[in-house]
This record gives C-alpha cells, sequence and structure tokens, in this order.
C-alpha cells in the first residue's frame, strides 16, 4: 500500500507540472463548441467534440447515442442531434463509463432518453467521486441524469435493424467499461479501453489497470476483422491495426517498466531513464507526458 501511494503521488507530482499545458482532457478536441461528424454507414455516425467520441444510430425506430460529451457541449450536441430528427426521437443513451467528459451530457439528455450502463457506472455517478490525476470532482448526478438500466456482464440491443452488443470489461480503463458492438454494420465503440495514437489514462483509482487493459483488448481483437470499423474513446477513426499497434505499446512500455523495477529502480529512478525512443511520438500526441504514463504503469505493476 505505501509503494502505491508513492506511486500515485509521484504522478501526481508530475501532473501538477504539466498542468498548465493539459487544461483538462477536454482541450485534446476542438475548442469551438460544435461536433465534426464521420459518417461510417448509411444510419451511423461518429461525432467528435470536446471529450470522448460519440456514436450515433438513427432510423425508424429513433435514435440511440453512445457517450454524452461534457456539460458544455450538450446544446452543440442537441444541434447536432437535430439533423437526424432531433432529440425528441433519442430513447437510448449508452454510457460507456463514469468519467465526466462522456457522461455529463446525461443531465440534458436524460429527459428524452433511457440511460444503460454498467451496474458500476450508475453507482459511481450517484454519489460523489473524485479523479486525483486530474483533481477532477464529479457530484452525484440527479435521478433523471442517472442510468435507469444497467447490466452486469453482457446485454443486447436491438434497434433500427442493427443489434448491438454492449459487453463489459472489467478492470481496464475503469471498473465499469462498457464496449458496443454494432454486430451488423462491423462497427465497434471502445470506449476509453482504446486512445488511438497516444498513451490512456488509466484511472487505478476506480478499478482500471494497464496489464488488464491489454488482456482485455487482445480478446477484443479476436472478436473483429480487418474491415471493423473502430471508434475510439479519443483520437480518429480506426481500424485492427490501429487497435493491435495500441495493444503492442501497452505491453511493450509496461515490460519496459517492469524490468526496470525488477532490476531495483526506484519510480523516480525509472521516470529519470523513460521509455524507449520508439514511443516518442505516442507521448507527443498525450494528455501527460511520458513520466506519468510511467507511473500509471508502475502502479498497475
Amino acid at each position: 500500500m505505501n509503494a502505491f501511494r508513492t506511486t500515485i503521488i509521484s504522478a501526481t507530482a508530475a501532473l501538477i507540472f504539466v498542468l498548465p499545458s493539459l487544461t483538462n482532457a477536454e482541450n485534446h478536441h476542438a475548442k469551438s463548441p460544435t461536433f465534426k461528424s464521420t459518417q461510417l454507414t448509411d444510419n451511423i455516425f461518429m461525432l467528435q467534440g470536446k471529450g470522448g467520441n460519440l456514436g450515433l444510430i438513427k432510423g425508424k425506430d429513433g435514435l440511440l447515442l453512445i457517450d454524452a460529451d461534457y456539460k458544455v457541449m450538450s446544446s452543440a450536441l442537441k444541434t447536432e442531434l437535430a439533423k437526424h430528427g432531433g432529440v425528441e426521437k433519442l430513447n437510448y443513451l449508452v454510457n460507456t463509463h463514469w468519467h465526466g467528459d462522456h457522461t455529463q451530457g446525461n443531465h440534458a439528455l436524460g429527459h428524452h432518453a433511457r440511460i444503460i450502463s454498467h451496474e458500476n457506472v450508475r453507482k459511481r455517478l450517484a454519489r460523489r467521486e473524485e479523479i486525483k490525476l486530474f483533481k477532477m470532482i464529479s457530484e452525484p448526478y440527479p435521478k433523471h441524469a442517472l442510468p435507469s438500466v444497467t447490466y452486469d456482464s453482457q446485454m443486447s440491443l436491438y434497434i433500427n435493424d442493427e443489434e448491438l452488443e454492449i459487453v463489459h470489461f472489467p478492470s481496464g480503463h475503469t471498473d465499469g467499461d462498457s464496449v458496443v458492438f454494432f454486430k451488423n454494420a462491423n462497427i465497434v465503440h471502445m470506449g476509453d479501453h482504446f486512445f488511438a495514437g497516444f498513451y490512456p489514462f488509466v484511472d487505478v483509482y476506480h478499478g482500471g489497470n494497464v496489464l488488464t487493459m491489454a488482456k482485455n483488448i487482445k480478446t477484443i481483437l479476436g472478436m473483429i476483422d480487418d474491415k471493423t470499423k473502430i471508434i475510439p474513446g479519443h483520437g480518429p477513426l480506426s481500424n485492427k491495426a490501429d487497435l493491435q499497434a495500441f495493444h503492442n505499446m501497452l505491453i511493450e512500455t509496461s515490460a519496459e517498466v517492469k524490468a526496470m523495477k525488477d532490476k531495483g529502480l526506484s519510480l523516480e529512478q525509472i521516470q529519470a531513464k523513460g521509455l524507449s525512443k520508439k514511443w516518442d511520438s505516442w507521448a507527443a500526441k498525450s494528455f501527460f507526458p511520458a513520466t506519468v504514463w510511467i507511473s500509471i504503469v508502475h502502479s498497475s505493476l
């Protein structure tokens, strides 16, 4: 426990150093209150705003949305939904996990849609939570913004001639992660199990673990093919090769940190030594520097 606490303190210190450049993870996306829409099929779209990427399916059964971005984006999101029938047609909203950049839109959309999530997401949204590394506080959500439909391991949802398989992958990004498979369209929304091309934030305080995330992604790689379109939690539309590269990064950077740890190096010494140069491009695109990623891996070990 003391070693774990030391790791987190060191990670926090590193983040305090870079907080001016972070200005929260939201700035990794567009700074203006609009959404970029990418059409994946006749009726399925990827939407990108300030927070996590959204998935949308429209049709005669109404709308289903995956994730809801920050609260500040809700007006822009309603404007975007108006292009597809309007928020009044929104029947379902899936939360892939509890973090605010994916769920704050619940406050506006929960008046219109049934919210679906893993059971741990409802528990965390219903109480006060803190993400210590980013010094973020999440106050309890009101009743209408909480998931009203929860599941334990897996559930199916049929809408607009599409079968959605919503699967819980435990202890990856958090303890309540859902990955959503569009079975007919061969599309998968990864939530924050996948940051495309850069180091992910893994919430070790709330059940996340880098090594388990890697195991989960290996499983998912076996469930998709080279034609699968992948919506990452953050980053551009991706494919299986991109997800494989992300998996390789998780495995190899973890191995590098473990090798140094096994030699008796402290976290601070590992951070000073750093990772292989091959990962510099990943660090350059990330919300935080390699020293923080090392601390997250170190905690997971």
